[in-house]
């Protein structure tokens, strides 16, 4: 047998048992007030009409004459009864000074002496009290009767106590179904208002809805990927650790509107749009995105939820991939290539012309292990080296020259652990991309390409990347342009332009580099990246330096 745990109450139950009760207990105490209060109203207003009744008989000339005759009672008697019927008192007795009674109720109480007080109204005064006599407990008036300044008999009307409370009794039965009503009232409307919190709480009691926040505030903190919520006006309503690091903002946001957080405009109008954005990318200070924004509605707008994902590193592996792929792409061709070569050589050994074949085969081998040595020679940083490699190659399938300066020079272990190699390939791929697409169809067609270390003063060194095209050049309206996410001069393609340089800029600035674009000697364009490296460069002699710009179009995305 498995005792069954009684489940807390909800905290909208315990909303509901609580008003229900406040309601009672406001309800009963208004209506105990109320006949307390009732009840002593209702005696002092007998205590009124009695009063007013004696005084207006003692008053009464009929009164007085018919106490100066031989037998008052026969006269007075139907008049009290009279009095009694038309003033809705319970008796009026009539008695001389000493308190014998000539009229009552009772016939046979007649003769008897009065039960109450008349020590005062027999110096001639006045008063009420409640006193219980022959007919019970009354709230009666005494009041002295006069003939010429002389006392001549007293009279007293009463209202018994027992008629008071049926009058009490009568308002507090119309209290008590006010009461009732309003208590019904109450509780429909608390249970109404009570069944909607439970549908906004599930139902929850409110240790449930505190574990709930607990798990809610941990689960915000543990999440690296960031979670913005906006309200209806644009104002930051919630924010996680990820989200502040992720936009570079302030820990005290919430509350400030969107347009306030200094974040890039393309950024902050993806926040702003009202219409969903789907995995969208954008480039924060020293970061790319993607953006996921959803609308919150509920027959209004509500407001936005907007979770956030660094892809930096996943960027710029997908600029290495696509570097891979175009290095694929050129060695499928030179394999083709170098299958025809193979053919001609066998074809060559075939016709009995076996010197000529060794001098072909020979001199494709030469112009090969002449450019590997002229990169390597150049730069021996491995992954730099491989990469202008791959570059050379995939220029070379698109008709373009690439060409290594012979100022550059670049030794292997010569750059800082602060500055990874993905870094450099994303600049110095994009860079080199962008010229290739510049360069390609001009005459001549040619990337030259230059990475070398020199002093920056203050005992420190920098790199300097540099690569310039034969291409239209840039505009030098659009020298800053060119930079920003979304500007091209090409037009776009599969997965959209204008990101690349802007991933360029990005990283240069992550390492509090500098990135300039003139005109290149000759026409086209340069671009320049420049990184600092503290005390660990080495120092190459720089060549002259290319300066102003020439004006044009393309040449970068």
């Amino acid at each position: 047998m498995h005792l069954r745990v009684p489940r807390p109450r909800s905290l909208a139950g315990q909303l509901f048992a609580m008003q229900a009760v406040l309601i009672a207990v406001v309800v009963v105490g208004y209506a105990l007030f109320s006949y307390i209060s009732d009840r002593g109203q209702a005696e002092e207003a007998a205590g009124r009409q009695a009063r007013a009744v004696s005084l207006a008989i003692a008053d009464s000339p009929s009164v007085a004459e018919a106490i100066r005759t031989p037998d008052p009672t026969a006269r007075l008697q139907p008049y009290a009864v009279r009095v009694m019927r038309d003033t809705d008192v319970d008796f009026v007795t009539i008695m001389d000074p000493e308190g014998i009674r000539w009229t009552h109720p009772d016939p046979r109480q007649i003769g008897h002496p009065f039960q109450g007080h008349i020590e005062r109204a027999q110096r001639g005064q006045t008063f009420t009290e409640t006193y219980t006599g022959t007919l019970g407990p009354s709230v009666r008036a005494v009041t002295p009767i006069t003939d010429d300044g002389r006392i001549v008999g007293l009279v007293s009307a009463g209202i018994k106590v027992e008629e008071i409370s049926k009058r009490a009794q009568e308002q507090l039965t119309a209290l008590s179904g006010v009461a009732a009503g309003a208590l019904l009232l109450g509780a429909v409307g608390t249970y109404v208002i009570n069944a909607r919190l439970r549908r906004h709480t599930h139902g929850m009691n409110a240790d449930e809805l505190s574990r709930m926040h607990d798990y809610h505030q941990a689960a915000l903190h543990a999440v690296r990927e960031g979670l913005l919520m906006l309200d209806g006006q644009y104002r930051v309503a919630l924010i996680n650790d990820g989200g502040r690091e992720l936009l570079g903002v302030r820990s005290d946001v919430v509350g400030a509107s969107v347009a306030d957080l200094g974040l890039p405009s393309q950024l902050t109008g993806a926040l702003l749009a009202s219409e969903p954005r789907v995995d969208e990318v954008h480039l924060a200070a020293e970061r790319v995105l993607v953006v996921n924004t959803s609308p919150v509605s509920g027959g209004e707008r509500r407001g936005t939820v907007v979770t956030l994902r660094d892809v930096t590193e996943l960027q710029s592996l997908t600029g290495e991939l696509n570097s891979e792929r175009g290095f694929t792409q050129a060695l499928r061709s030179q394999a083709h290539e170098a299958a025809n070569r193979l053919h001609t050589v066998v074809s060559l050994i075939e016709l009995g012309r076996a010197e000529e074949a060794v001098e072909f085969a020979t001199a494709e081998l030469e112009l090969a292990q002449a450019l590997t040595d002229q990169v390597v020679a150049a730069v021996s940083e491995p992954v730099l080296a491989a990469l202008l490699l791959g570059k050379t190659a995939q220029a070379n399938e698109r008709g373009v020259e690439l060409v290594v300066s012979q100022d550059s020079r670049l030794d292997d272990g010569l750059l800082p652990p602060s500055l990874p190699a993905r870094d450099l390939v994303t600049i110095l791929g994009n860079l080199v991309d962008n010229a290739v697409d510049a360069a390609q169809g001009a005459v001549p067609s040619r990337v030259t390409v230059a990475a070398y270390t020199e002093d920056s003063g203050a005992g420190g060194s920098e790199l300097v990347l540099r690569v310039c095209d034969t291409g239209a050049g840039v505009d030098p309206a659009h020298a800053d342009l060119v930079f920003q996410r979304g500007y091209s001069t090409k037009p776009a393609g599969e997965g959209g332009r204008g990101l690349g340089l802007a991933l360029v800029r990005q990283a240069v600035r992550r390492h509090d580099g500098t990135l300039t674009v003139t005109e290149a000697e000759g026409g086209g364009a340069r671009f320049e990246a420049r990184l600092p490296l503290g005390d660990a460069g080495g120092g190459g002699a720089a060549p002259a330096a290319v300066t102003g710009s020439r004006p044009g179009s393309g040449g970068a995305e």
